[in-house]
Order: structure tokens, then sequence, then C-alpha cells
């Protein structure tokens, strides 16, 4: 059997519980997508504790399949920037279905993507098909897909909290980031996560979001 210890929880009170429920919607609910990010550099240590709290994601067997590089080089942003922008070009260029072009204009975006360069750190974040277990063994990860998603939720609301903004970006296909940050076929890349301040002119699209009644029901 496992080691174990006493779970470290603390039970609230109802109305502790609500107001916790209610501040953390409402903050969340306050977070935008941006594409227009100041080149301010985030001061150390903040990207590091928001790593680490999307490590603390569940997980398939705890094998934590996930690996997470954090790129704030210029020259590797570039290059990832060039190598995105190609894939972009024959996405918008034909590779795409036209009823998902029309679904992305009233957002914007083109093939164009200088917040590549501009935002100060971008994060790719790669999903683990296999890992070592604790006695330094070849295992096949359980769930990958499921528990990246996870962690990667976790990051994002963390980089909100810390007061960043975000964008998340999946030009198809990413395999260039394997060349480019050295990362092993082994590994799939599952998003690229941009980071960084707005900038002081950002906009963002008038959107709405779904009420409760349609993202959730009750049996």
């Amino acid at each position: 059997m496992a080691d174990t210890h006493r779970l470290d929880f603390t039970r609230l009170t109802p109305s502790e519980m609500q107001h916790q429920a209610r501040t953390f919607s409402t903050h969340l609910r306050r977070r935008r997508s941006v594409r227009d990010f100041s080149e301010d550099p985030i001061p150390d240590g903040i990207i590091e504790d928001c790593l680490l709290a999307a490590g603390s994601a569940p997980n398939g067997a705890n094998l934590q399949p996930w690996h997470f590089a954090v790129i704030t080089r210029p020259d590797t942003k570039r290059a990832i920037r060039v190598a995105a922008e190609a894939e972009e070009r024959e996405f918008y260029g034909g590779r795409a279905p036209q009823d998902w072009l029309d679904t992305l204009a009233p957002l914007g975006t083109d093939a164009s993507k200088p917040f590549l360069e501009h935002a100060p750190a971008l994060i790719a974040i790669f999903q683990q098909s296999q890992t070592l277990d604790a006695e330094g063994r070849e295992t096949k990860t359980y769930y990958p897909k499921e528990s990246v998603g996870i962690a990667t939720g976790f990051l994002i609301a963390a980089l909100h909290q810390a007061g960043l903004t975000t964008l998340t970006h999946t030009p198809s296909p990413m395999r260039f980031l394997n060349e480019i940050l050295h990362r092993p076929a082994s590994e799939k890349p599952f998003l690229l996560l941009v980071v960084g301040y707005p900038a002081d002119d950002c906009h963002v699209p008038v959107i709405t979001k779904k009420p409760l009644d349609e993202i959730a029901s009750w049996h």
C-alpha cells in the first residue's frame, strides 16, 4: 500500500463558501484573451509560481504527463513566430473550411501573429505519451490529453490571478515546437500560451458567455 498522510483541508462555513465561489467566479469572468501585448517584462518568480500551480493539477495515475517550456529569448520567439505564421498562412489560405473562417471572422484574426514576438513570454505546453516512474523506468502515461488540459486550465487561471493576460494559440500542426525547443518526439505540442501585460491601447471583441442554464443541468 502506498504511503499516506492526513489531508490538509479546511472546511468553510456556507457563507464563506459562497463568498469564495462568487469572488473566484467574478474574477475569472473578467479574464479575456488578448492579442495586443506590452513588451514590459514579467517580474521574476511569477511564472515559476504559476507553473507550480499548474503542476498540482489532477492527472492520470499521478504520472504528470506534461512539460512547460518557457520562452523569453527574442531569437527563439522570432523563430516560433516565423514557423507559426507559415502554418497559419496555409490555414487561412485554404486549409480551413469556410464555415470555420466565417466563425473566426468576428474576432478579426488572420495569419499575422506579432504577439508571438511582442509578449515577454511564451509557454509551450507539451503532452507526454511516456514518462519515468518513481524507479526511473519508462512507462506509458494514462489520460495524458485530459491531464494536460486540466493543468493548462490551472495555469491560465493562475496567471490571471497573478495579474497577467494570456492567449491560447494553436497553429496546426505544431511539431515545429519540438525542433525549435529541442523536445523529444514522444512529446506532442498541446498548446502555445502567450503571456504578458496587455498593451495600453489593447481592445478586445465584444462577446457574451452562455448563461448558466445553457451550460449546466441538474439531475
